[in-house]
């Protein structure tokens, strides 16, 4: 038995639960939007990293990074396959 048993949360890990929130800090909207992005300065030029933002925070969250220089690309949080366009 682990102490996680006594808790009643299982010993395995535990899976996200709802939809996709925004990654805007203290924002607990559904996301809508996948912004990608990386910081050259410590992560490979393929690399691409993931903040969620609903519809009121993806152009504040887009600005953000881009105003330092570490944007890439916006996506429907839907399309699973980045870098392709419809």
């Amino acid at each position: 038995m682990s102490i996680f048993d006594s808790l009643g949360q299982g010993s395995g890990p535990q899976g996200p639960t709802g939809p996709p929130r925004c990654s805007r800090k203290g924002c607990r909207t559904d996301a809508t939007v996948r912004l990608l992005w990386n910081n050259p300065k410590i992560h490979a030029p393929e690399r691409r990293k993931t903040w969620l933002a609903c519809d009121g925070h993806a152009d504040w969250l887009e600005n953000y990074l881009s105003e330092r220089l570490l944007f890439k690309e916006r996506l429907p949080l839907e399309d699973p396959t980045p870098g392709t366009t419809s």
